[in-house]
Formats: structure tokens, C-alpha cells, sequence
């Protein structure tokens, strides 16, 4: 089976430029989880729903009634008598949530890891705390990229920036042990269900890269 997530994780590096402060990238990843589930066929009830359009993604990034933030990926209960958004080449319907059954955050760690880990670690505490705003027990999932690079150049705007081992700028490879470690001790407790992804690029070309991942998951009660 080819995996969706994984294959959208990889094309955000694979063949172009990687432009890190774009919020809709976590988005875009997460989503395709819900794809991905449907697919594995391993919960009939998750598909029933998804076909009956009764279970779809959010498109909003609010639940009705519930000031809390969606996250990147949220799937739960349409509300009743709102039509549901069926786009080309998703089983996966779109929709405004009642509630939250299972909800996705994407980080991506790109450069400068040690520097930004603990902002990433309380945004990803954080998140899990708002999909329980609105009550039950969602499922919560966190989806980690760390760059494994040797060497690594990152674009933001005109302005580019190239590693050179430096304390000011560090190579990826030189700090994604300790960034993956901070993550699994300080973060991934509060997840129902963690993935880190490692992008490796390649040196052969400058947007080329292979993808690694290792899960872990632990029980949750949440009924899908």
C-alpha cells in the first residue's frame, strides 16, 4: 500500500524548495492521514462513517461553540444539516466539526532545532489540550519531520542560508539526536499516537531526499 502521509511528507522537500514558514504545509500532511486510514480498511465503522459523510475533516479552524484551536488535521461529526464538501481524489470529506474524534499536529524541524525545541514542544503540549476542549477523548496524533541533513540550505524569501557547522549554523545532523530525544521525553506523552519522520536529503541533488520513520503509539479509549 502506498501511504499518502508519507508520500505528501516527502514532496514537500523532494524536487523543490522547501519553505519552512508556510503554515498550510502541517495542514496539507496531517490531512492525509484521514486518507490513509480509510484506505487500511481496519476500522468498518471509521469507513461506514467517512462513506456516509457523517465523519469528515474540518474546515474551519474552529469548532462551532468551542473556542479551541483544530490543529492541523481534525476529523470528527459533521454538524447535523450542513452538507458535506466531497473534493476529486479524497474519500475523505470536508465539513464544520460538532466534535473532535481524532486530531493530527505536523511539525517540521528543519534547521536550528535546539533553538526553537522547546517552543515546538509546549505548541505540541498545547494542541493536545485544545482537541479536549470540547470534551470526550479524541485521539491525538503527532506528526514529527527532523532533518537529518549533513548539510543543509534554507530559503525565506530572497535571503538564503547555508549550514557550515558553526555554532551559529549548525548542521542538521549535528543536533536531530537531541531534537528527536527532547521530543519523545517532553512532547510525545501527552500523544495517543506519535510519528517522527526523518528527511535525509540527498547530496547527489540539492531537493532530493529519503524518508525515515519510527511510531509508537500507546492505548486510547476513543471509539472511530
Amino acid at each position: 500500500m502506498v501511504y499518502r502521509l508519507l508520500d505528501e511528507f516527502r514532496g514537500l522537500f523532494e524536487g523543490k524548495t522547501y519553505r519552512h514558514r508556510s503554515s498550510k504545509l502541517g495542514d496539507y500532511v496531517s490531512q492525509q492521514l484521514y486518507e490513509d486510514l480509510y484506505y487500511l480498511g481496519r476500522s468498518p465503522k471509521f469507513c461506514q462513517r467517512v462513506q456516509a459523510t457523517r465523519r469528515v475533516l474540518n474546515t474551519q479552524n474552529r469548532l462551532v461553540g468551542v473556542s479551541a484551536r483544530r490543529g492541523d488535521g481534525t476529523f470528527g461529526e459533521i454538524i447535523p444539516a450542513v452538507d458535506a464538501i466531497v473534493d476529486q481524489g479524497y474519500a475523505v470529506a470536508r465539513g464544520r466539526l460538532a466534535t473532535v474524534e481524532i486530531g493530527a499536529e505536523t511539525k517540521i524541524l528543519s534547521k536550528a532545532m535546539i533553538k526553537q525545541i522547546d517552543r515546538v514542544i509546549s505548541d505540541l503540549r498545547r494542541q493536545v489540550e485544545q482537541f479536549r476542549k470540547a470534551g470526550g477523548e479524541p485521539i491525538c496524533v503527532a506528526i514529527v519531520g527532523v532533518n537529518q541533513a549533513s548539510h543543509y540550505t534554507s530559503y525565506e524569501g530572497d535571503r538564503v542560508f547555508t549550514t557550515d557547522g558553526s555554532a551559529a549554523y549548525r548542521h542538521p545532523i549535528q543536533e536531530a539526536a537531541a531534537a528527536e530525544s527532547r521530543l519523545r521525553q517532553e512532547a510525545f506523552s501527552a500523544f495517543d499516537h506519535q510519528s517522527c519522520c526523518a528527511s535525509e536529503p540527498q547530496m547527489k541533488h540539492p531537493f532530493a531526499s529519503r524518508g525515515l520513520m519510527r511510531t509508537n503509539s500507546r492505548a486510547s479509549t476513543a471509539q472511530c
